[in-house]
């Protein structure tokens, strides 16, 4: 099971605040620092250390460049077109002009693909990271009327982004975290000096990344740019709810310090979260008492359940097999109960797919999100439907391997075991041993009982 993820982006979110606060909830620094150390990238070193900002204790990630690489941050200059003395001198976002850096490694998608690919990073790490870049790319693109293969802009080429997003894609996935939350991106209001001249807050790029992926933004009266272009990129890559649970426990907090001084604290807190046990419990206690045949009472036990579901399906006809896939993957993690596709001959006699999925009606608008966001599909079409489910409940059993989750559902008072396909692979991965042979044991062990 995954961990779920809460940002609050009360000050804004950035790449390195998001790599702090990672890492102050727990990631595994030997694991970045290996990762960090396989790139094909040269010129830097990070520095992880306690700041105070605020009043509040936070970790501070940072990335230290060599005089070829090294970059200033002249948001605190050039903002509001006041002029500030000695302002602070750090690795920023695309914040620097041309005329003050000293070398500049103008790198495409094309780059930073190879880069990511041939790094040390996990496979799902490389997908994280690869999304955010995708969606920085796309944003510059339509910024600046070119297509994406040829953009070479400074904010992802420079060795600090590239920093920044990998590891904030290695402490994700080192934490395993699957679900991420994000409600709003709080902004700052003004102007910002940047590459390209002095733009409005919010710039072109973090502007198009909330509108290409229906993103939540507050403007705020704090003077200065508190969402850079790799902080909303990165809530667009990964969050995968805009709202919390209605209770829910804290079970672990994180907190990354910003690099600027603005009006607001300038953390970012990241909590990793479940729904109260408690409030689960008097939940299932209210369902068993509305439907009595939910929950363990003898005399419905071998009763069928009803409810309702929300099928969505849509035809597609030109995308990539790479980007259903990825589809798929998001729209599981965002809570459908199902997804699948079909082949089918569209008009044209062209091969398409139609995508299916299954889900509960209160997930349906994040769902539909995603596929747009995702697929080349234009509309989708949904209906509601009746259920028959059996009653079930998920156990742990003993192994000569270790633990597994298996679902158990009743029919008839008899009772079917289902060994959960995650739960056995992870025991095949840790003991090298076949799927199929722990499958076939924990299936005969059950009929022999």
């Amino acid at each position: 099971m995954g961990k779920t993820l809460y940002l609050e982006c009360y000050s804004g979110i950035s790449g390195d605040m998001t790599v702090a606060a990672l890492l102050d909830l727990g990631a595994d620094r030997s694991v970045l620092d290996r990762v960090l150390k396989s790139l094909k990238v040269s010129g830097f070193e990070t520095k992880i250390s306690r700041v105070v900002k605020s009043g509040i204790d936070a970790c501070d990630f940072d990335v230290v460049l060599d005089k070829e690489h090294e970059n200033h941050d002249h948001d605190m200059e050039y903002l509001h077109g006041h002029h500030h003395e000695g302002h602070e001198r750090n690795h920023a976002h695309g914040t620097g002009t041309a005329q003050d850096h000293h070398h500049h490694e103008h790198r495409g998608i094309k780059e930073i693909t190879y880069i990511i690919e041939h790094s040390a990073m996990t496979e799902n790490a490389k997908k994280i990271a690869l999304r955010i870049f995708e969606i920085l790319a796309e944003a510059e693109s339509k910024a600046h009327n070119v297509p994406v293969d040829q953009v070479h802009f400074h904010e992802v080429g420079a060795v600090d982004s590239i920093v920044d997003i990998v590891s904030v894609a290695v402490c994700l996935d080192n934490l395993d975290v699957t679900e991420v939350i994000v409600p709003v991106l709080c902004e700052g209001r003004g102007t910002v000096r940047c590459q390209h001249g002095i733009l409005p807050i919010p710039v072109p790029a973090v502007a198009n990344i909330v509108s290409a992926n229906h993103l939540h933004l507050k403007m705020t009266e704090v003077e200065g740019e508190l969402v850079t272009p790799t902080g909303a990129a990165i809530v667009a890559a990964v969050k995968t709810k805009d709202k919390l649970p209605e209770t829910f426990e804290i079970q672990k907090i994180g907190i990354g310090a910003g690099k600027r001084q603005y009006e607001c604290p300038g953390i970012l807190r990241a909590m990793i979260i479940s729904q109260s046990a408690e409030i689960d419990e008097e939940k299932a206690q209210t369902e068993e008492f509305k439907n009595p045949e939910i929950g363990n009472n003898p005399k419905a036990e071998n009763q069928e359940t009803k409810d309702t579901i929300i099928k969505m399906e849509t035809n597609i006809d030109d995308c990539s097999g790479e980007v259903l896939g990825f589809v798929m993957e998001r729209l599981m993690k965002a809570g459908a109960r199902d997804v699948h596709y079909v082949p089918v001959f569209m008009k044209k006699n062209r091969p398409a797919w139609v995508l299916n999925v299954i889900c509960k009606e209160e997930d349906m608008e994040t769902l539909q999100n995603i596929i747009f966001e995702e697929t080349t599909t234009i509309g989708i079409r949904y209906s509601r439907m009746e259920r028959t489910i059996l009653p079930r409940e998920t156990r742990t059993l003993p192994t000569p391997w270790g633990e597994v989750q298996v679902k158990v559902c009743t029919l008839n008072g008899k009772e079917q075991l289902y060994p959960e396909y995650e739960s056995v692979a992870q025991l095949s991965r840790e003991k090298e041993i076949p799927f199929a042979e722990i499958y076939r044991y924990i299936v005969l062990a059950n009929k022999e009982k």
